[in-house]
C-alpha cells in the first residue's frame, strides 16, 4: 500500500474533483431520495411520482458520467505503474470490465428504471424484492458491478491512482448500502403485510 501511494499525489486537483465526485454521488441521491419520501415535493411539484424518478435518474447518470470523467481524468494526471503495465494485468481488467458490465446490465434489466433509480423513495414498488440474477448470487451487484468496472479501468490503465480511488468507491457503497438496505427491506416488509392484510 506505502509503494502504490509513492504514485498518488492528493493534491492534484483532478485527483481532488475524484474523490468529492465519489462522495457527493451517493450522498445527493439518498438525501432527494429519503427527502422524496418524506415530503413528496417532487412528486407534486412534477405532477407524477414517475416524472420525478425519471428526473432523479437523468441526474444520478449525469453525476456518475462526472464522476467517471474526473476518474479517468485523475489516472491520466498521474504516474502509471510498471509493474501493472503488462499482457496478464491488461487482460485481468479486461474481465473485471465484462463481468462488471454484466452485473450492472443485467441489474438494469431485473429492476427497470425506476427500480434501478430508487423509485421504492417515490412509492414506486414492484410486486416483491428482485431475486433473480444477479440478486440471488450477490447483495447490492449494481454497486461491486460497479466496483468492477472502475477497478477494470485503472488496472488497463496501470494506474495506482485509479487503484486507490477504486478503493474509495467501493467504502462509499458499503456506506450507501447500509444506509439503504434497511429501508428497502422496511417498505416491502409493509409492503407484504399490507397485501396479507387485505387478502
Amino acid at each position: 500500500m506505502t509503494r502504490l501511494l509513492d504514485y498518488v499525489d492528493p493534491s492534484d486537483p483532478c485527483f481532488v474533483a475524484a474523490i468529492l465526485a465519489i462522495i457527493f454521488n451517493p450522498l445527493f441521491w439518498n438525501v432527494v431520495a429519503r427527502w422524496e419520501q418524506k415530503t413528496r415535493k417532487l412528486s407534486r411539484a412534477l405532477g407524477s411520482p414517475y416524472l420525478a424518478c425519471y428526473m432523479l435518474g437523468g441526474a444520478i447518470l449525469l453525476l456518475n458520467a462526472l464522476r467517471s470523467h474526473w476518474f479517468t481524468q485523475a489516472m491520466q494526471s498521474q504516474p502509471r505503474m510498471d509493474s501493472l503495465d503488462n499482457p496478464t494485468a491488461y487482460g485481468a481488467g479486461l474481465v473485471l470490465l465484462g463481468v462488471g458490465s454484466v452485473l450492472v446490465l443485467s441489474s438494469f434489466s431485473a429492476l427497470g428504471f425506476t427500480g434501478t433509480f430508487l423509485g421504492d423513495y417515490f412509492g414506486i414498488l414492484k410486486e416483491a424484492r428482485v431475486t433473480t440474477f444477479p440478486f440471488n448470487i450477490l447483495d447490492n451487484p449494481m454497486y461491486w458491478g460497479s466496483t468492477a468496472n472502475y477497478l477494470g479501468w485503472a488496472i488497463l490503465h496501470a494506474s495506482p491512482t485509479g487503484l486507490l480511488l477504486t478503493v474509495a468507491v467501493a467504502l462509499v457503497y458499503v456506506v450507501a448500502a447500509l444506509y439503504e438496505e434497511p429501508f428497502t427491506a422496511e417498505i416491502y416488509r409493509q409492503k407484504a403485510s399490507q397485501s396479507r392484510k387485505s387478502s
